[in-house]
């Protein structure tokens, strides 16, 4: 009786628990399921952000961290994982779209040893071999890209997009230096290589190095840059910064009994044939070999000349290749092992508030100092204010600290487990620290700006960037010096510059540098009205804007009179431009900046080509010439009627060479196309009426 009486007890006992189970898991449950909920939300902000704008608010690590996560909660509760983020989509719009003949796929990353080698023994268990070729090389860190060649002819470039459909960006490819436009010899009928365009760490540091003498904020990341420069549409950048690119891998090859028997014959042929790929790669046999390597060139990358965030791990043979075949966003033969950042923690001491050019009011994390890639670092942006929020930040809590991509720290995450009960959720100003004016929210409430144009930091900021090369080049004048005229209240606003007297230079500077500030000052008279109108710093208006404009209104004096309707009618000019603009010119402090200097006679309407011998003519600039830059000759040829492009093709009628031209040079011969140099173009610039 006793043994059935338990036995009854155990069923109603368990009766109760498998009806009390659904209760018992609905919580856990539901919170899984809202934490994907947000995963996938987040992942995708940052993908818009990463992809498509190019300006990241995290670092890869962080941003692998939610990855993971995501995966590994879909892994354990598959009912949730149907809305899945993928391998991204960097197409933004701006541009004609093709497809990839092989869908260009994301890879599968692996982020420590345990990883690795379960990756490379599952890989060979599936192949049924006891070991196996690998090749193992760095893993650049750009933007993907596709090239096809079709009977040998470059005829598209095409970016990764959402992996089976990207933005055709062929006409910024054919402007990188070193680009091949013909394969030969024995070229197949159709090929895509796969490869990354990034920007070297040399050029980089050039860039921003420029940027500082300026004045300017300094780019963050190399990567961000190259993206950004290559998802421009108006040449413009392509023709400033030198993006470079590397090949490494393959999709669709026609006729397919002449693609290569592996990644090695791959590299192999793609020298041959003249085309950039891997610096340096290892061979490895097994998951102990290829370790080995990993952590020899996680050694090396430092000494490396082009940002990496890891290494790829290929399987050699194409044939095994084709055995192990593919997911539906990633090769199961290839994989990413992705160099861990450096980390520290530290306590947040401060958020303090910078003041931008444009007036944007951006936030910075101050921190109890921590040793990062063998540098101090006590401070790292926190990009605007929406990300503050996003990360909950508090003055006082222990946070994490990384190296984004070995360039720039980053606050990764906040440590809520160690923070104390006292601490206030952060609140943003409502006045600008630098002004006192209030602030405005913009870009969507992201963002928060100062809108006195007189406030010292945009001031000083924007009228160095009048004076810049990115502007009306006054050389000479730097940012050390503008602030000792804004000082000594001989600037104001740009049409100050023309009123400078070489007496007054002199108090500033001395006599010697005042006389060659008033002969830059001068020169500088010879501006383009797209030029003083870029030279502005109207967020949003750059040099394509500033062209546009130009050419619409012809004069500043037109520009500062318009009604805001006229803006919608304006030929290449971007909605955001023109609303940018819009709010530009609804202080009417602007509208007065612009008519003084139309009363100063500052910007000549260059664009409008006066006719003549050079009127229709394409012309290619290369190299350096000896008494023009190449903005100065660019502008002279399109002031004659004249059009410059950076590319080659087969309306081009002149190829002006200079020092270290390069194959443009190499290339226009070939083609038969007239070379000129300096003294010929000033002689056809003579020639016209």
């Amino acid at each position: 009786m006793k043994a059935r009486a338990a036995i009854l007890q155990w069923i109603r006992v368990a009766g109760f628990c498998v009806l009390l189970a659904p209760v018992l898991w609905a919580g856990p449950t539901e919170e899984v399921e809202e934490r994907i909920r947000v995963l996938l939300a987040e992942i995708a902000y940052h993908d818009e952000l990463y992809f498509k704008q190019a300006a990241p608010e995290i670092s890869d690590a962080a941003y692998d961290r939610l990855k993971r996560e995501l995966r590994e909660l879909e892994a354990s509760y598959p009912q949730f994982a149907a809305e899945s983020a993928g391998v991204g989509d960097d197409r933004t719009g701006a541009f004609v779209q093709a497809d990839h003949a092989v869908p260009m796929l994301s890879l599968d990353k692996a982020y420590d040893e345990t990883e690795l080698r379960r990756y490379l023994t599952n890989a060979m268990k599936r192949l049924g071999v006891a070991s196996s070729t690998w090749v193992v090389e760095p893993k650049y860190d750009g933007l993907a890209i596709s090239l096809v060649y079709e009977n040998g002819n470059l005829v598209r470039a095409v970016t990764r997009g959402n992996g089976r459909r990207g933005d055709d960006v062929t006409a910024n490819v054919r402007r990188i230096d070193g680009i091949v436009e013909t394969l030969k010899p024995l070229a197949p009928q159709r090929v895509e290589f796969r490869g990354e365009i990034y920007l070297t760490h040399a050029e980089f540091e050039r860039i921003n190095a420029e940027r500082e003498q300026a004045g300017l904020e300094p780019y963050a990341h190399p990567r961000n840059l190259a993206v950004g420069t290559l998802k421009q549409t108006d040449g413009e950048s392509m023709a400033q910064r030198r993006l470079s690119l590397v090949l490494y891998g393959w999709g669709e090859w026609e006729p397919s009994d002449t693609r290569p028997s592996s990644q090695i014959e791959l590299y192999e042929q793609l020298r041959a044939w003249g085309l950039r790929t891997v610096e340096r790669f290892e061979r490895a046999n097994h998951a102990d070999e290829a370790w080995s390597v990993v952590q020899t060139l996680k050694e090396q990358r430092g000494g490396w000349s082009f940002p990496t965030d890891g290494v790829v791990i290929k399987l050699n043979d194409a044939a095994l290749r084709d055995a192990l075949g593919a997911s539906a966003t990633a090769p199961n033969w290839s994989v990413a092992y992705k160099f861990p950042p450096d980390t520290a923690m530290t306590r947040l001491t401060a958020i303090t508030w910078q003041v931008g050019r444009t007036g944007v009011v951006t936030p910075v994390a101050e921190f109890e100092p921590v040793v990062l890639g063998g540098a101090t670092i006590t401070r790292a942006s926190l990009h605007n204010h929406a990300h503050v929020e996003r990360l909950d930040l508090r003055v006082g809590d222990w946070i994490e600290v990384e190296k984004a991509g070995e360039i720039i720290p980053q606050v990764a995450r906040v440590l809520v487990e160690r923070r104390a009960g006292d601490l206030s959720p952060y609140v943003a100003p409502s006045d600008c620290p630098e002004c006192g004016n209030g602030l405005r929210q913009a870009e969507g409430g992201a963002v928060l700006r100062c809108a006195n144009a007189l406030c010292p930091p945009r001031l000083k900021l924007g009228l160095v960037h009048f004076a810049s090369n990115q502007g009306v080049a006054i050389e000479g004048l730097g940012p050390r010096l503008i602030e000792r005229l804004i000082e000594a209240g001989l600037l104001r606003r740009p049409g100050d510059f023309y009123r400078l007297k070489p007496e007054q230079l002199e108090t500033v500077v001395g006599a010697r540098t005042a006389a060659k500030l008033s002969e830059s000052i001068v020169r500088s008279r010879q501006a383009s009205l797209s030029q003083v109108i870029a030279g502005l710093g109207i967020p949003g208006v750059g040099p394509s804007g500033a062209k546009a404009l130009a050419m619409h209104f012809q004069s500043l004096e037109n520009l500062a009179d318009i009604e805001s309707s006229e803006l919608e009618a304006v030929p290449g000019l971007r909605p955001a431009a023109a609303e940018a603009l819009r709010a530009y010119l609804a202080d009417e402090a602007n509208r007065e900046a612009l008519r003084d200097l139309a009363d100063l006679g500052i910007g000549r309407p260059l664009e409008q080509a006066r006719g003549g011998l050079l009127q229709g003519k394409r012309f290619v600039l290369t190299g350096k010439l000896p008494g023009l830059t190449r903005r100065e000759a660019r502008d002279l040829i399109q002031a004659a009627g004249g059009e410059v492009s950076a590319a080659l093709s087969e309306s081009t009628d002149f190829v002006v060479a200079g020092e270290n031209a390069g194959v443009k040079l190499t290339e226009a011969k070939l083609r038969g196309i007239p070379v000129l140099d300096e003294a010929d173009l000033r002689a056809l610039l003579a020639a016209e009426p």
